[in-house]
């Protein structure tokens, strides 16, 4: 694969090289999305824990 990229022109090289960041900026922002949507779900649910490093690892030790 490295190879079929290394025979293109530097102009298409960037460009390719555009395209990929674009798409994994749009996968990574796709991610963001689901993560708030799952939080805010278990937020409604009410099952978010809230509170301190302390009270996470009191919880954590019961």
């Amino acid at each position: 694969m490295l190879e079929a990229i290394e025979s293109l022109s530097i102009d298409d090289q960037a460009a390719l090289l555009e395209i990929i960041q674009r798409r994994l900026i749009e996968h990574r922002r796709a991610e963001i999305a689901n993560n708030i949507a799952q939080t805010k779900a278990a937020h409604q649910a009410g099952t978010v824990f809230r509170g301190t490093v302390e009270d996470a690892i009191a919880e954590l030790n019961r």
